[in-house]
């Protein structure tokens, strides 16, 4: 069945009622089959999602997927879980809002016995309340056309003797406190828990040559295509983007620090049993190995890598894939979600308006 989407109740009204009348003639079967309500960020990577992932899952369990979407769940997840009775079942969120929620109370722990998918997965990509549904990566961008050389590794980018030009720099601790761990020789498997002191002292260094502190994913990349800096930390599927058009622009995976998006349920969500049943069809390496045919995400779960459906010359591209991972540090939000990560968080801040 091809995934509902989000309306408001008074144009839901109608085919609510017309599929009632249906169920008790004995001629629909799919308002006995069950329903989800999932979650997620929208634009092209809810589109994207969409057809990879949601339209065959539903169509897989007999179910209907209604969707919704917002840029930030997180108040949303506290407000429905305070009033006990939330209408969202499934949400796409960052890590950071999945480990948040559990603690507090928000989430449903997960029994993975009943969602094998996830089981399978390293455990490095799960939570006790959620599990990586897809990746992207904070990586070093540039411009070719002003460089004589590029940067390979944020020891580079902060060599600025050996690779001059103009810097930018994310307006945010996160990725940026472990660029700078990086850059300073911290091994990539031994970052956290992360040295702030030691973060924060080699950024004293090169915040004199960052000509702009970005904020927003637009922003880092318009400062790259218009020439305004030559080298800037940058989403890899901003990059990418640019890269079609711009034959100028490149950027490396090597040091970049791989994140994901994870799936979490509401606790006492509505549609408990199909939303488990949902997230181990959304898990499977076939559904997960069909994203980057529409988007340049990698899946969350790495079976899908050996599903064959993947080229060599796509999963070259993608943040996720074996080769990219390795060369690449797994940002670990259990401790950006820490009493030390909201610390370092709130130095940011005094470290911005010095």
């Amino acid at each position: 069945m091809n995934i509902a989407r989000s309306r408001s109740s008074r144009f839901a009204l109608r085919p609510l009622v017309m599929t009632l009348l249906l169920g008790i003639a004995g001629t629909s079967p799919a308002f006995a089959a069950g329903k989800i309500t999932f979650v997620s960020q929208g634009g092209a990577y809810q589109e994207a999602q969409t057809k990879a992932i949601l339209d065959p899952a539903a169509k897989q369990l007999g179910i209907t997927v209604n969707q919704d979407s917002i840029p930030d769940a997180w108040p949303q997840i506290k407000a429905q879980a305070a009033t006990g009775k939330p209408i969202w079942d499934v949400v796409d969120t960052p890590t950071s809002n999945c480990l948040r929620g559990g603690r507090e109370g928000l989430l449903e722990k997960l029994d993975f016995s009943k969602i094998p998918n996830a089981a399978a997965m390293p455990e490095k990509y799960r939570t006790p309340y959620s599990a990586a549904y897809e990746f992207y990566s904070t990586v070093i961008g540039y411009n070719k056309k002003n460089l004589k050389k590029v940067p390979q590794s944020w020891k580079d980018f902060w060599d600025v003797k050996n690779f001059p030009g103009t810097r930018a720099l994310r307006n945010d601790p996160m990725t940026v406190l472990e660029a700078a761990l990086l850059a300073d020789g911290v091994p990539r498997d031994k970052l956290y828990p992360l040295d702030v002191d030691r973060a924060f002292k080699k950024l004293d260094q090169i915040k004199p040559d960052i000509t702009v502190w970005w904020t927003s994913g637009g922003q880092s990349a318009q400062l790259l295509h218009d020439g305004e800096v030559d080298m800037t930390m940058i989403w890899n599927g901003r990059a990418s983007a640019m890269m079609k058009d711009d034959p100028d622009v490149g950027f490396t995976f090597n040091d970049g620090i791989l994140q994901n998006t994870q799936l979490c349920v509401l606790k006492n969500a509505p549609n408990l049993n199909d939303a488990m049943r949902f997230l181990n069809a959304a898990f499977s390496p076939e559904l997960q190995a069909n994203l980057p045919q529409f988007i340049d995400y990698g899946p969350g779960n790495p079976a899908a890598f050996k599903t064959g459906k993947i080229s060599d010359k796509r999963a070259a591209k993608l943040p996720s894939s074996p080769a990219n991972a390795a060369k690449q540090a797994l940002m670990q939000e259990d401790w950006w979600a820490s009493d030390a990560g909201i610390q370092a968080k709130a130095r940011w801040l005094k470290f911005m308006q010095q």
